[in-house]
C-alpha cells in the first residue's frame, strides 16, 4: 500500500466514525460497509482511530480488530492510523502493529501536559526515535483538544529536523495564519515542502484551500462535499467550490456541535445505510427524538438543495 513519503499528499483523508452495535461492542460487519461507503463517495484516502473514531474508548485489542479490518477491506485505499498515546510504548506498539498490516502512515498528537513548546519538541523527536525513520507521521495541531498550542515555527523546526514528518492535519482553531505563515516559509529554497490537510469537520474549508491547505483529513457525514469541493478548487474553479460547499454548510455547522457532533454523525451515517447503528461507546451522547426530527429535516433540505442545483 501507498505510504506518505512524498510531502505532496492531497486530497480528501476522510476521519472513519468507529461502528458499534446498540450494546456496546464493535461492529466489523458494519465497519466493511463504511469502508466501502467512504470509497465510494470518491475520498482519496481513509484516517481511523482518530478523536472522532473514538480510540480512546477501544481497548488495545480492539484498536488491533479494527486495523486489521479496515486493512483488509480498503484495497489500494491508502490507510492512515491514529496511535495517539499517554505512553511512548504503547504508541509505538500500536504504530508498528498498523505498519506491518500496511498503513500508509501514523498520527501522532502532542502529549497533553505543560504548554511548552521545548516538551512537545522533545516528545516528537522521542516518538520518531521510537518508531525509527521509515515511519511517515502526521502532525495533529489540535490544541482546542490537547491543551497545547504550537507554533508555525515548532511544526517548521520539527518538519526539518525530521523527514518522516511529511504532514500537518491542521485543526487550530483559528488556524488560518498558521497555514499562510508555513507556505510563505516554504519561498526559501532551503526549506521543505509540508503536505497540509485539514480538519474541524471542514468548516473552514474553502478558506483553507485558498491559504495553501492540500484537502482535508476530518470527518463528515457527506464526504463526498468534501470531495467535490477540494476537486473544484484544485482545479481552478474556486467559486464552484465554495457554491456547492454552501449546499452542504447548514448541516455541516450542525454536524459541528461540541459534544453531539459524533452522535449526529452516526445518525446520518445510519440512515445513508453506511453503518447499522447510530450507538457512540459509552459515555456518550444520545439523541433526543427531538434531536433527530431536527436532523432529519436538515437532511431533507440538503437533498432538495442538491437537487435543486442538478
Amino acid at each position: 500500500m501507498t505510504q506518505l513519503i512524498d510531502r505532496t499528499t492531497r486530497g480528501v483523508y476522510i476521519i472513519a466514525a468507529t461502528p458499534f452495535a446498540e450494546d456496546g461492542a464493535l461492529d466489523l460487519d458494519s465497519l466493511d460497509r463504511l469502508v466501502d461507503f467512504y470509497a465510494e463517495t470518491g475520498v482519496t484516502g481513509l484516517t481511523i482511530l482518530g478523536m472522532m473514531g473514538e480510540a480512546d474508548k477501544l481497548t488495545p485489542e480492539e484498536r488491533r480488530a479494527v486495523i486489521d479490518r479496515v486493512m483488509s477491506r480498503a484495497g489500494a485505499l491508502p490507510v492512515v492510523v491514529g496511535v495517539s498515546d499517554a505512553g511512548i510504548g504503547n504508541l509505538t506498539d500500536l504504530g508498528r502493529h498498523a505498519m506491518d498490516r500496511g498503513a500508509a502512515g501514523l498520527m501522532v498528537a502532542p502529549s497533553r501536559g505543560p504548554a511548552r513548546e521545548d516538551r512537545v519538541e522533545g516528545y516528537f523527536h522521542a516518538v520518531a526515535a521510537a518508531l525509527g525513520a521509515d515511519v511517515p507521521l502526521v502532525f495533529q495541531d489540535f490544541p482546542l483538544t490537547t491543551g497545547v498550542p504550537v507554533s508555525p515555527a515548532l511544526i517548521r523546526r520539527l518538519s526539518n529536523d525530521l523527514p518522516q514528518m511529511v504532514m500537518l492535519k491542521h485543526e487550530d482553531w483559528p488556524g488560518l495564519t498558521k497555514i499562510t505563515a508555513l507556505r510563505a516559509q516554504e519561498s526559501a529554497a532551503s526549506v521543505p515542502r509540508l503536505s497540509i490537510l485539514c480538519g474541524n469537520g471542514g468548516l473552514y474549508l474553502p478558506q483553507e484551500l485558498a491559504r495553501g491547505a492540500d484537502g482535508a483529513m476530518t470527518g463528515f457525514a457527506y464526504p463526498e462535499a468534501l470531495v467535490q469541493t477540494v476537486a473544484l478548487h484544485h482545479a481552478g474553479r474556486t467559486d464552484a467550490a465554495e457554491d456547492l460547499f454552501d449546499a452542504y454548510l447548514p448541516i455541516l455547522r450542525h454536524e459541528q456541535q461540541p459534544g453531539w457532533g459524533l452522535a449526529l454523525r452516526k445518525h446520518i451515517l445510519m440512515r445513508r445505510g453506511a453503518i447499522a447503528s447510530a450507538a457512540t461507546r459509552a459515555p456518550g451522547p444520545r439523541l433526543t427524538t427531538t434531536d433527530v426530527a431536527e436532523l432529519e429535516r436538515l437532511m431533507a433540505r440538503t437533498e432538495r438543495r442538491l437537487a435543486e442545483r442538478g
